[in-house]
């Protein structure tokens, strides 16, 4: 029997579940299959048979699974001024409902803890209880009352506003990508209108449309940012600098809803890049520049663009990550410390509730998780811990190259300086270095520390804004890698020193 056969073999319909018969003839398949006449395991053959599972291709498995995902986002449209009233109702009701759960957990505690009857079998009489049924009653009320609200600003919408429909200001759209970095799988959960879909954007700020040739460069934000994040008030921003420096490459920026899993949102970029080559295929080069999670989830989509053989990513040239915690970020992990701190105090325990309240994309933030195999067989909303999450190695061919920061002005080896780094991603996390299997092997030449520069300032500094258009201009001719690693400081710095 093959490992496959076995595989689906122990799967049991609904149909056989409830017939005995056919149940307890599969059971004795199974039994047969592993243990001989005299019930003596045959261990040779059991742990070959083991063996032949773990060889199955699991990111195969859950990748049947993300396809089949209910809640996939179907709207390719940008939030309208419309769709943000709605959602804004919705997500004001949900928000007290998830209030009213956490303040019934503390008084649920406080009065069953205290009595030693903190356990299974009275928390279950506590919810057919008066109490439990009063914060029951609320909490439909609430969900009632915003859902009606929310139908009625959706048929508002739909059938009256629907010619003259507003685009959202700058302003409210940078604040609806900040509850989207915030709470954005649950706005896709909840089917919310201000959950924000995946799209390109021009320079204009418009959505792409237009027939593409030749050289493109797409710049993917970060957490809670947009593709306006990436404008400066003085003008001369990162996309500007290459446009001017190389008039004939088209700038495009990325948008999307980062509090998504960072795989579900690399597989979404990896599906929009193959439909953009399908529909202009006069692309001749792609070249991707992420800050922040924006880099994570440009290597998500290379990675699952080379597992698929798609077509797009024959004609990637360059990546560039600007500050992304490719090993994770210390501020998830101090916050995630923190929360099991505080799940384990008695009457405080029911506070940890507000940290599962953030995104699931700030999560994959603690490792730098970027495949559905990290988070996909665990309950709840949680990623393997940081030695057993799943490799994802830089595609071959691809020229790549790290950047880095560190709030100190002075070029000062230590621990602390390493640990510290930009005040979000330490130095070592951002240049992909680790000492296990999970190390992204980039040549020193490829590597940039930039000190005096914090995490945000990364796509605005203008250090930083001339060395990714020096990559992007070489385009991979020069040999960078036997160069030793670059540390900008400073002018004023640099001139004294």
């Amino acid at each position: 029997m093959s490992s496959q056969n076995l595989f689906y073999n122990n799967r049991v319909s609904d149909s056989s579940a409830q017939n005995d018969s056919s149940y307890t003839r599969n059971r004795h398949e199974l039994d047969a299959h592993f243990f001989s006449a005299d019930s003596v395991p045959r261990h040779g053959d059991l742990y070959e048979q083991i063996d032949q599972l773990e060889a199955i291709d699991m990111d195969e498995l859950v990748k049947l699974l993300a396809d089949t995902d209910d809640n996939e986002e179907t709207i390719k449209t940008p939030v309208s001024l419309a769709d943000f009233f709605e959602g804004l109702a919705q997500l004001a009701t949900m928000g007290v409902v998830e209030m009213t759960e956490i303040v019934e957990s503390i008084h649920r505690e406080v009065i069953l803890r205290p009595l030693g009857r903190f356990n299974d079998k009275h928390l279950n009489k506590w919810q057919r209880g008066f109490t439990g049924r009063t914060y029951g009653t609320i909490r439909h009320i609430m969900l009632m009352v915003g859902n009606n609200l929310a139908s009625v600003l959706r048929i508002y919408k739909n059938f009256i506003v629907q010619k003259t429909d507003q685009p959202l200001p700058d302003s409210l759209k940078k604040l609806v990508n900040v509850i989207n970095g915030v709470m954005g799988d649950h706005l896709v959960n909840n089917q919310n209108a201000l959950a924000i879909p995946m799209m390109l954007y021009t320079k204009d700020g418009k959505p792409q449309s237009e027939r593409l040739a030749g050289r493109i460069v797409i710049l993917c934000h970060g957490l809670c940012m947009s593709h306006l994040s990436w404008q400066s008030q003085e003008g001369n921003d990162l996309g500007e600098a290459i446009h001017i420096s190389q008039p004939d490459t088209t700038v495009l920026y990325l948008d999307y809803n980062t509090g998504r899993r960072i795989s579900r949102s690399g597989r979404k970029f990896s599906q929009l890049l193959q439909d953009v080559v399908d529909n202009n295929p006069n692309i001749t080069q792609i070249d991707l520049v992420g800050h922040s999670m924006g880099g994570l989830v440009a290597r998500s989509a290379l990675f699952y663009g080379e597992q698929e053989r798609l077509d797009w990513i024959k004609r990637v040239g360059n990546l560039i990550t600007l500050g992304s915690p490719h090993h994770g970020a210390v501020l998830e992990r101090i916050g995630n410390y923190v929360q099991d701190i505080i799940a384990k105090l008695p009457f405080a325990g029911s506070l940890a509730k507000l940290g599962d309240m953030r995104s699931a994309g700030i999560i994959d933030l603690r490792h730098g998780s970027i495949r559905d195999a990290d988070w996909k067989a665990l309950e709840g909303r949680s990623v393997l811990p940081q030695d057993f999450r799943h490799p994802a190695r830089l595609p071959s061919g691809i020229k790549t190259y790290f950047v880095a920061s560190a709030l100190i002005e002075t070029h000062y080896e230590s621990k602390m300086t390493d640990l510290l780094g930009d005040s979000l991603v330490s130095v070592a996390s951002a240049l992909g270095e680790d000492d296990a299997e999970h190390a992204l092997f980039v040549p020193d030449g490829h590597k940039a520390v930039f000190y005096g520069v914090n995490h945000l300032n990364l796509i605005y500094s203008r250090r930083v804004r001339e060395q990714v258009v020096e990559w992007l201009l070489d385009n991979g001719l020069s040999d960078y890698a036997g160069r030793p690693r670059i540390h900008s400081y400073p002018r004023s710095l640099a001139v004294a020193m």
